[in-house]
């Protein structure tokens, strides 16, 4: 199955830096026409200066998609500036590694809100546009919504939310020709390591470079294949997680505790 992007016109959220940047700059090196948005206006206009040296018609708008209630309006701009949307990539989200027993339910609804809400809301304001173009939804999830790591609850909720989303949206939207893509980053060197008022990052898993996400999407894409993990070497722990997700959980449970003294 051939999926060509060029002359496409694709949206990508939360590309000021990180995943969605990269993702970008890929999407029009391959012919795109690309519209970018986040909340830094000058690291978003910084990558806006890049694509347009392979794709001179892309767009920015500088937006927080936080704001629920302003999502409707931004996608009609989007629309009607951009000339459609054929390939929406939802990558926008935030992380925040704090145990269970730190997080308060206004943070967990803050993490909901920004990573499972606010791409729900985008998608179905784009989706009859979508739809009327046979277009391609991609969701940028996280090997975190397949493993329950230690000290990510509440993002990692956030995460299967959109994962199982994905899932049934993948097989409602087949029979009108969109397809859903379910992307899994493991440990990518982003922002998202570094970002005050989270815990320290995971130790001993060496992180990729940015760079290495956008190869593996542009495939999935041609492929046609709904979700994939990168690196791809995550799919051999999934696969040992769901046979018996008991030891699984027992064996994360050793590893996450087995340097810090507590008991399971």
């Amino acid at each position: 199955m051939s999926y060509a992007l060029e002359g496409r016109r694709v949206l990508v959220t939360g590309a000021s830096t990180g995943i969605g940047a990269a993702l970008a700059e890929g999407f029009a090196r391959a012919g795109a026409v690309v519209g970018i948005c986040a909340r830094r206006e000058s690291m978003l206009g910084e990558v806006l200066q890049r694509i347009r040296q392979y794709s001179p018609h892309s767009k920015m708008w500088a937006v927080d998609l936080a704001d629920l209630e302003g999502i409707e309006g931004f996608a009609r701009r989007v629309e009607a500036e951009l000339g459609g949307v054929d390939v929406l990539v939802n990558n926008a989200g935030m992380p925040k590694r704090r145990r269970v027993q730190e997080l308060t339910p206004e943070v967990v609804e803050a993490v909901m809100s920004l990573n499972y809400f606010s791409p729900v809301r985008l998608t179905l304001a784009l989706l009859s546009g979508l739809v009327e173009r046979q277009g391609r939804i991609v969701n940028i999830s996280s090997v975190a919504a397949r493993l329950g790591p230690p000290g990510e609850a509440a993002y990692t909720a956030s995460k299967a939310a959109l994962t199982g989303w994905s899932e049934s949206m993948h097989v409602d939207l087949a029979p009108v020709g969109v397809k859903v893509h379910v992307v899994n980053p493991g440990v990518i060197d982003t922002d998202l390591f570094h970002l005050p008022d989270n815990d320290p990052g995971p130790t001993g898993i060496e992180a990729l470079p940015v760079s290495a996400i956008v190869q593996p999407v542009l495939d999935q894409l041609e492929s046609g294949t709904f979700e994939i993990y990168v690196p791809d070497w995550f799919v051999g722990i999934v696969d040992h997680k769901f046979p018996d997700t008991d030891a699984y959980l027992e064996g994360t449970i050793q590893w996450a505790h087995a340097n810090t003294g507590e008991s399971g």
